[in-house]
């Protein structure tokens, strides 16, 4: 697999985008695929393989030529005299637009639209970027992976955090990636704990501490909208109501979302198949192996119950 580097510019922020194909397996009839990573997170889990490919190798395997795109404040990108404490629209509108933008004029794929993947709050904010761009937006297809659209249901412990947006946007935390590898031992003690991100059943524990690198400090002003947004249930975004501006995009979407997601229910997951005209939907897990947000991503059943069907999708559209 052979990875390229770009670093577009928004905002005063160089933005860390990397290209992934194989000369071996790529296909430029089929459209490059754009993945989002969400919520305090990098891409990093995106790479991660507990057993067989990781998400982007087996993608990369089906002859897709894959994209990934850390916005401000993930992975790698870094200021350039930009602000960190941003919102929904400098990240969806800004950061996600000159993503987009790199795939568009860097892509070897002969297709015009680009294939976008939203990993949980990464989905939210593909969503918003279509809700200002019903024309022109330039995307052939939509997957939001355990992405919330409207809080039709929201977890007690994520109400109680975000309870106040005042409070929210104020309070400035860093360090976090410290802090959950100091917490990771009491977590593992008592999967119920865990249990809210990642079935310990399927998931190599062992490795958690690798999959910390994942993790990346909350931006305040961010987390501020987010406690508006869960109070009001819908995503509003410079006068914007972003469920019902979906209404006019009439590009296919597919949600995945996982049974026993205690960090974005299925309920709050599933209310964007009912936002975009065509829409399906593929719930992942059952009462013999659920599966909650982590575990579409780096569970051990994740490429025969994820990532196969998520491509096979994703062929059937082009």
């Amino acid at each position: 697999m052979e990875v390229r580097r770009h670093w577009p510019t928004a905002a005063g922020w160089a933005l860390d985008v990397r290209q992934y194909w194989s000369p071996e397996h790529f296909d430029p009839s089929r459209r490059p695929v754009l993945i989002v990573p969400g919520y305090c997170m990098n891409t990093t889990p995106l790479l991660n393989r507990p057993s067989g490919l990781s998400m982007i190798e087996y993608l990369v395997g089906r002859g897709m030529e894959v994209w990934t795109s850390n916005l401000r404040g993930q992975g790698e990108s870094r200021s350039v005299g930009g602000d960190l404490n941003s919102g929904f629209r400098d990240l969806a509108l800004n950061d996600l637009a000159s993503a987009l933008k790199t795939v568009r004029t860097e892509t070897q794929s002969r297709r015009g639209r680009i294939d976008a993947i939203g990993c949980s709050l990464g989905g939210s904010h593909i969503y918003t970027y279509l809700a200002h761009n019903l024309k022109g937006h330039g995307i052939g297809s939509v997957v939001g992976m355990g992405a919330p659209l409207r809080w039709d249901k929201a977890h007690g412990l994520l109400r109680t955090a975000f309870a106040s947006s005042r409070v929210a946007r104020r309070v400035r935390v860093s360090g976090t990636r410290r802090m959950a590898r100091l917490a990771l031992p009491m977590a593992a003690r008592y999967p119920k704990l865990l249990g809210l991100y990642m079935n310990p059943n399927i998931v190599d524990v062992t490795a958690l501490d690798e999959l910390l690198q994942t993790v990346e400090d909350p931006i305040p002003k961010l987390n501020g909208e987010i406690a508006r947004w869960v109070k009001n249930r819908d995503l509003i975004v410079s006068g914007v109501n972003v469920r019902e501006a979906l209404a006019d995009i009439d590009r296919p979407y597919l949600c995945i979302a996982a049974n026993r997601d205690g960090i974005v229910p299925p309920e709050s997951a599933v209310s964007a198949a009912s936002a975009f005209p065509n829409s399906e939907s593929l719930m992942v897990g059952d009462d013999a192996t659920w599966f909650a947000h982590a575990d579409l991503f780096i569970s051990r059943p994740a490429q025969e119950r994820v990532f196969e069907p998520l491509a096979d999708w994703l062929l059937r559209q082009t």
